[in-house]
């Protein structure tokens, strides 16, 4: 049996998000699980490094399976180049060790939020990034997010009702850049619970609006309430950017 690892690229605009489901085949997940049902004659189960939520890209998302096929890694790449949808991509196709496990053996993620701060929306990232108009404050929005760096209990940026899962969680770092109009918030931890980035950067950018203070950030991470924190931010500014594992940065 071999174990087959994958990294992938795709727009998720179109997709109810990474995980199968039962009521819809617009995962992508599913989609590429059915090219390697057609292409091995085995009902394959990709395991994902994490779930992506609807709407959500990814630039390095990771997965492993399992196949009984001798077919060669770089035949396996050609047929997914002709049978999956242009807006999923599989960048590397690498053989792995038995044990390796995309999601368990992950021992950081990085996940990009891109907002487009201008008074006209740009067309050509209307679908890759939330529009703000009004200024944000970036200096405010750094020192917001100086509080949520280190070892937290995330609860208040979560929607995750879960009470048997710890919602502790280690951010290494949140850096903010400007370039022109094009505002990114990237953001490194040992793992991120559901919707958590997302609600993060809402808080975030109601700092830079000035609609909150910066230390009010660390009054909503102590509050372990989620009321506390900002809204959901859109899912299209959201992208999947590396998974790291202990070896290497991809492997």
């Amino acid at each position: 049996m071999r174990n087959i690892k994958l990294t992938i690229k795709y727009d998720g605009s179109r997709y109810k998000g990474w995980q199968r489901q039962e009521n819809t085949d617009m995962t992508v997940q599913e989609k590429i699980e059915n090219v390697l049902k057609r292409i091995t004659n085995e009902n394959i189960e990709i395991i994902g490094s994490g779930r992506t939520d609807a709407g959500v890209h990814a630039i390095g998302q990771v997965a492993n399976f399992k196949t009984e096929s001798d077919m060669s890694l770089k035949e396996i790449k050609k047929y997914f180049s002709i049978y999956l949808p242009d807006d999923i991509v599989i960048d590397r196709v690498e053989e792995v060790e038995e044990r390796f496990h995309s999601r368990y053996n992950a021992i950081s993620k990085k996940y990009l939020y891109k907002i487009w701060n201008g008074d006209n929306l740009d067309p050509f990232s209307r679908k890759y990034s939330v529009h703000i108009e009004q200024s944000l404050n970036l200096e405010k929005m750094r020192k917001g997010a100086g509080y949520l760096i280190g070892e937290h209990d995330f609860t208040s940026f979560t929607t995750d009702k879960s009470k048997k899962k710890s919602k502790v969680r280690t951010i290494y770092s949140i850096d903010i850049t400007k370039n022109d109009k094009s505002v990114e918030i990237l953001f490194h931890g040992n793992g991120f619970l559901y919707n958590m980035v997302r609600i993060i950067v809402a808080t975030l950018i109601d700092v830079g609006l000035e609609k909150s203070k910066p230390e009010n950030v660390l009054k909503i991470l102590e509050g372990k309430n989620r009321a506390l924190a900002g809204d959901t931010a859109v899912a299209k500014g959201l992208y999947l950017l590396e998974v790291e594992y202990k070896n290497s940065k991809n492997e």
